[in-house]
């Protein structure tokens, strides 16, 4: 939207985040309920120490939690790489919990976090897949995600409920390039 785009950092978030992180959160989940399977109301409720576990929790991997940082460091954006621990499922992530500022869209923040994303899931050297689910109807976060490789494979109806109206979900996949095929690895 804007003709000059303010630089972006991303980095990683870690425990030392927590409450800028919370407060980014709680704001999206109250701005944007439909575009999250969590709900403003139980995320408020939960204690802080929640908020440092997923922080512990990415921190320690395996995966990531992202955070896009303007020019004056205030947090713009986030997206997280969730990795399963269970072995058989080790190959795939999935990313979750992406958002932008409102008043900070059209930056290429969006596109920033997904790519950082993708480039740690690359660098696990494990990992084959990413998945994501985005809220049918959301048509920016659609066009972004397919602009970076993902496509749709599949609708899941009533996904979420949102003040009581069913919000389907879109479930997406990016293939990555084929790693080593050791099997138990």
């Amino acid at each position: 939207m804007s003709g000059s785009a303010e630089p972006v950092t991303v980095r990683r978030l870690g425990r030392a985040d927590a409450e800028p992180y919370r407060a980014f959160r709680l704001a999206a989940l109250r701005e944007t309920p439909s575009a999250f399977t969590s709900a403003y109301a139980e995320e408020r409720a939960r204690p802080m120490a929640a908020t440092l576990e997923r922080l512990a929790e990415a921190e320690d991997g395996p995966g990531a939690l992202l955070g896009a940082f303007d020019a004056a460091g205030t947090l713009v954006g986030t997206a997280g790489l969730k990795v399963p621990r269970r072995s058989q499922e080790r190959h795939k992530g999935t990313l979750y919990g992406m958002a932008v500022a409102r008043g900070a869209g059209g930056r290429g923040i969006g596109g920033a976090l997904v790519r950082e994303v993708l480039r740690t899931a690359v660098a696990d050297g494990r990992l084959r897949q990413v998945l994501l689910t985005v809220s049918e109807g959301n048509e920016a976060a659609l066009r972004l995600y397919t602009a970076c490789g993902f496509e749709v494979w599949g609708r899941e109806p009533a996904a979420v409920l949102v003040d009581g109206l069913p919000v389907a979900k879109l479930h997406m996949v990016r293939l990555l390039a084929a790693g080593p095929t050791t099997a138990g690895r």
